[in-house]
C-alpha cells in the first residue's frame, strides 16, 4: 500500500493577503504612492532612532570627559 502524495502549498502571509486586496481596490499609481509613503515612514523612523543613539553617545562622551 502506497502513501498518498503530499501536496505542499504555501500559506500566504498577511502581507501577501493585504497586497492582494490592495491590488483589487486601488489603481497602480495609488498602490505605488502608498508603498513609497510607507517606505518614507520607515526611513524617518530609522533616522530618528539614529539621532537618539547619536545624542546618547555624545552625552555619554561629555559626561566621561568631565568626570
Amino acid at each position: 500500500m502506497q502513501a498518498a502524495p503530499v501536496r505542499a502549498t504555501a500559506i500566504p502571509s498577511v502581507t501577501d493577503a493585504l497586497r492582494a486586496v490592495e491590488s483589487l481596490l486601488m489603481s497602480g499609481g495609488q498602490r505605488t504612492a502608498r508603498r513609497n509613503a510607507w517606505t518614507s515612514v520607515l526611513e524617518d523612523r530609522r533616522r530618528a532612532k539614529d539621532r537618539v543613539e547619536a545624542q546618547r553617545v555624545l552625552e555619554e562622551a561629555v559626561t566621561t570627559r568631565t568626570s
